[in-house]
């Protein structure tokens, strides 16, 4: 949001009174409804670039490098020498950075003007949602995609059903109410000639708690609703009977809908609460930082040593000189005549190499739509160990789907639900199956047939549940027909829960279908067309306590009284009659990440009803202990039940989810599900997408609150081995406040740990705490707006583009269209980045020692002189012209294809102990660079004849040859522009030696005594390496060769 907030008295945040549909009489000034992921704004964008770039000791060393010239005693050569090397960086670095934050904002923009209906005394207008202010009256329909945009609001007109899955991760629907006093207003627009207002409370993190009341002043009055979008939250209002008094009534979270949710069902209308920075899913996201990579970090201190290595050099070539005269002024010269040792080209190299690496992410066909956003950390991705993800959306599709009907002696899956169905048809077309309970054969002591033990289970299962139907106009029936007729094109189910309502879809599909149904009564269609009619006596909703509803219902054609119950396998084994499957049966399906609900039925007389609602309408008036009383009354009626079956719905994974993450944990990467669903369907999942392995036992952490429960389940949880964790984000809370170290070290020894129940901000914390704990790589991937502060914590933020909208992807580092392109994103492109910047890196290294190892021959040979051995364009050219581009090729290297790459992933773990850039590497490559320079400028002191002149042709020629034979020896998998640079570069050289007659002899370079001692220097220089890389691949070949050969 704005970043002079706190300067325009908006730093704080305070309670507010919004008045509908009158945002000009605001008290307070509030955020714009914006949305921004820029990390700088038009006045910081060059400050801050500089900042970061000058921060670090690498840039900032070249800086003070390129101001000492301006010092006349401290002059080596020409200005241009040292200001255009620094000046190509940072423009190369400032054009990046500038790209990046113009396509963000861009990206931004085309949030903020997401369009959207205001309710005006001109009527209904649209705007931008950048433009919509706290009081604004909003209209908000049924979507199929998040809106972040129109703020956080107070309902004002209609219920509706409410999708919060991008924001808190659960994926149960949430209903939301308007305020009781307006749900009288004739029509939408009445509610612009009201004088009602809201009082809301501050702006908190809470998205599960709402304080605030709403006041009718006149005839007419709104409620409060928080709608969802980028930016605001609101609520909802009607109108009230003339001359009434006026109305004070208390809002809560039931009255509200918050930015990033999604209206599933309904029209609603509501007034803007927050906007901008106050929104709850903007709090819980922390500010986006600038992530510096820890490739970079290892380089910038690789560079430091090479500082110290320059200073050593020149205190020892000024103690030589027995610091003689204006020794304090040789130090400088000194330090400026070998500054090559911190090697100014590395930056620039590195830099460029990074955007050739995301460009190829981006252009790999394998993993369209992939988004790079972050161009400065693609080496990140070629060491993550841990790997956080989110369930819903990221894992799973949030699509169920009803997989597995269990009757003990007979289970029916997708292929045979035609039985089913046959079944079913046969139940409703025989004479008998409207007879009277009173007038049917006593079934009880006869053994039923399958065909009335499915038919059972599935009307068990049509009317054990909260689902509504609803009909909507599809263009061709209206509304009023289609609910009228039962049309099945124009229904949807509506339920706080996906799971009932892939059941009661499930019922529809086998020829029961649910048609209708109120507070009071329920409606079923028959296969043959019938409309059986229920009335709903009793319903006991689902609770995370009890993990089971019930419901009573009265058959109106037989009068018969039927009490249904279906939970959880752990609380319904005790409430069923006696069998000898359900508990074997109920293992092997949530083996198979099965979500199992066991389905059972109790028969009541009319006397067992009236006597159990009497004692349950009393238990409810109850003053004392009414939750209590009323558990033990309904518990009365739990005993002996009747088992009907078993049902099973997966969660749909998205694709190829079980390979990725098996491939992940094959290279030794630790995966955590962070969610904000619940303990159960997290389970389930981990189960399903092979989270845990079918070897592998689950603990599931108790729900402590104090510390002494804490401590005594982290006792119990320490005695356990190789098992993946279950943790509550409550029970998380309580161990990192009392037990933070015991925990991550125990959680971090854990094949794989799921944390449900998880606030946004506590998953950034779990991401910094990894990072902190065992300064490792971490990679978060998400993508709702509930992910985005994971995504921004973790070294490597990936986002996933779903259905529910692109916060997350927006956000991320790295942007990917499915879970499954993870996989070669780090084990092919991570790979490839780390290895090919090592390489890179240190290549320059070596190419800069050995250009200063000849310097400090010379001057040592030359009585410690500072004078350079090249001046002018060699020394520019020589990191430049000469040797850039085949040096830069090494960017298209490659040790192994990238299929044999993703068919192997222990390749991947090679890299996680950080071989390809190390101090061992950093070592060899010094040691060669001493050696080689030490050979160049020795035997051109040896074999020149007369003149200075010839000493710079032998050693610059032989430098720049040697240079192209070490880059073809270290090069592992040849490209054709590799050969392209290699002719070209040394082209280049040849062709300036015509223009370089100032440093050095034309005519002596084209004699045979010329060729034949750079021929000699180079052999001597080269040939012994390329002998020790050959005894090295013969007798001590690495890993990947092996799947090379």
């Amino acid at each position: 949001c704005c970043p002079w907030s706190r300067c325009c008295g908006m730093g704080d945040f305070r309670p507010r009174t919004v008045w509908l549909g009158h945002p000009e009489k605001r008290e307070q000034r509030y955020p714009r409804n914006v949305i921004n992921n820029q990390k700088y704004n038009f006045f910081t964008f060059l400050p801050g670039v500089l900042f970061n770039q000058f921060k670090y000791f690498f840039n900032l060393y070249f800086l003070l490098l390129a101001c000492s010239q301006f010092v006349p005693e401290l002059r080596l050569g020409a200005l241009y020498t040292y200001w255009v090397p620094l000046g190509f960086v940072l423009i190369i670095t400032i054009v990046r950075e500038a790209v990046e934050e113009i396509r963000c904002f861009f990206r931004d923009k085309e949030v903020n003007s997401q369009i959207y209906s205001k309710l005006s005394t001109r009527g209904t207008v649209k705007v931008k949602s950048s433009s919509i202010q706290v009081g604004d009256l909003i209209i908000v329909e049924k979507v199929c995609f998040s809106i972040r945009g129109d703020g956080e609001k107070v309902f004002c007109t209609c219920s509706c059903f409410l999708r919060t899955d991008q924001l808190d991760g659960e994926t149960d629907w949430k209903l939301r109410l308007p305020v009781g006093c307006t749900q009288r207003l004739p029509t939408a627009s009445d509610l612009l000639q009201i004088r009602s207002f809201v009082y809301a409370e501050e702006p908190n993190i809470d998205i599960h708690n709402f304080i605030g009341t709403f006041t009718r002043v006149s005839s007419v009055c709104c409620s409060v609703i928080n709608v969802f979008g980028p930016s605001f939250s609101w609520a909802l209002c009607s109108f009230a009977e003339d001359g009434d008094p006026p109305v004070n009534e208390c809002l809560s979270i039931e009255n509200t809908l918050w930015a990033s949710t999604i209206i599933a069902s309904g029209t609603v209308v509501g007034v803007v609460i927050y906007t901008g920075k106050e929104l709850r899913s903007v709090m819980n996201t922390s500010n986006p930082r600038h992530k510096v990579g820890l490739f970079d970090l290892e380089v910038n201190c690789l560079t430091k040593i090479l500082f110290g290595a320059l200073v050593i050099v020149s205190l020892v070539m000024v103690a030589l000189q027995h610091f003689a005269g204006r020794w304090y002024l040789q130090i400088f010269r000194f330090l400026l005549l070998f500054s090559n040792i911190v090697p100014i080209s590395l930056r620039v190299n590195l830099d460029m190499g990074k955007m050739v690496f995301s460009w190829m992410i981006r252009k790999d066909s394998k993993i369209p739509g992939t988004v790079v956003r972050a161009s400065t950390i693609p080496e990140q991705l070629g060491r993550i160990s841990y790997l956080l993800t989110d369930k819903t959306g990221t894992l799973t599709q949030n699509e169920m789907v009803f997989r597995r009907l269990h009757l003990g002696t007979v289970a029916y899956g997708m292929d045979s639900m035609d039985e089913v169905q046959s079944h079913v048809f046969s139940a409703y077309t025989q004479p008998s199956h409207d007879l009277p309970a009173s007038r049917a054969p006593t079934a009880t002591k006869v053994r039923k047939t399958i065909s009335s033990r499915v038919h059972e289970a599935v009307k068990a299962i049509a009317l054990c549940h909260n689902v509504t139907p609803a009909y909507e106009s599809n263009g061709v029936t209206d509304q009023a027909e289609a609910e009228q007729h039962y049309e099945d094109a124009c229904r949807v189910y509506q339920a706080s829960s996906p799971d009932e309502v892939a059941l009661v879809q499930w019922t529809e599909s086998v020829g029961l279908t649910l048609v209708g149904r109120d507070q009071s009564s329920m409606q079923l269609r028959t296969p043959s067309g019938q409309i059986l009619n229920f009335t709903i006596l009793q319903i006991f909703p689902f609770t995370y306590e009890s993990k089971r509803m019930g419901i009573i219902v009265r058959d109106e054609t037989t009068r018969e009284i039927t009490f249904y119950m279906k939970g959880a396998d752990v609380v319904m084994a005790g409430i069923v009659q006696y069998n000898d499957w359900l508990e074997e049966e109920c293992g092997n399906m949530a083996r198979e990440g099965l979500r199992v609900l066991v389905v059972s039925k109790k028969s009541l007389t009319e006397e067992q009803y009236q006597d159990f609602e009497a004692r349950y309408m009393q238990a409810k008036l109850s003053v004392h202990d009414r939750s209590l009383k009323v558990a033990t009354v309904i518990e009365s009626l739990e005993m002996e039940m009747e088992l009907l079956c078993l049902t099973g719905v997966e969660d749909q994974l998205q694709a190829d989810v079980r390979p990725t993450l098996e491939t992940l944990r094959s290279f030794s990467a630790k995966v955590w599900m962070l969610t904000g669903d619940k303990m159960e369907t997290a389970t389930c999942t981990a189960k399903n997408a092979h989270l845990v392995t079918r070897t592998q036992d689950i603990h599931i952490f108790r729900s402590v609150t104090t510390r002494g429960e804490a401590h005594l389940e982290l006792n119990a949880f320490r005695r356990k081995h190789d098992c993946a964790l279950v943790i509550s984000g409550d029970s998380l809370e309580v161990c990192l406040k009392f037990y933070e170290y015991e925990f991550m070290e125990l959680a971090c020894q854990c094949p794989a740990v799921v944390c449900c129940r998880c606030a946004p901000t506590q998953k950034a914390q779990i991401v910094r705490l990894l990072q902190e704990r065992t300064g490792k790589l971490t990679c978060a991937v998400g993508d709702g707006g509930n992910d985005v502060s994971m995504i921004q914590e973790a070294d490597c933020g990936v986002g996933v583009e779903g259905k529910e909208g692109k916060q997350a992807s927006l956000a991320a580092d790295f942007s990917v269209t499915q879970f499954k392109h993870l996989g070669r994103l780090l084990m092919v492109h991570g790979r490839n980045s780390y290895k090919r910047s090592a390489a890179l890196s240190q290549f320059v290294i070596h190419r800069s020692l050995c250009i200063s190892t000849m310097q400090a021959v010379f001057s040592s040979v030359f009585y410690f002189a500072s004078v350079p051995l090249y001046q002018g364009f060699l020394i520019i050219g020589y990191s430049t012209l000469y040797t850039m581009f085949p040096v830069f090729s090494l960017v298209l290297d490659k040790d192994v294809k990238s299929e044999v790459a993703m068919l192997y992933p222990e390749l991947y773990k090679d890299l996680l102990k950080g071989r390809p850039l190390s101090f061992k590497t950093f070592l060899i490559w010094v040691l060669i660079s001493i050696y080689q320079g030490s050979i160049i400028m020795y035997g051109a002191l040896l074999l020149f004849e007369s003149e200075f002149v010839h000493i710079v042709a032998i050693s610059f020629t032989s430098l720049i040859l040697t240079e192209l034979l070490m880059v073809a020896l270290t090069i592992q998998t040849w490209h054709w522009l590799m050969i392209v640079a290699e002719l070209l570069s040394l082209s280049c050289y040849i062709a300036s030696l015509v223009f370089l007659h100032e440093f050095i002899d034309v005519y002596f370079i084209a004699t045979l005594s010329f060729v034949w001692k750079v021929t000699v220097i180079t052999l001597v220089s080269c040939l012994p390496l390329y002998i020790l890389k050959y005894l090295r691949r013969r007798f001590s070949p690495p890993s990947y060769s092996k799947l090379t050969s």
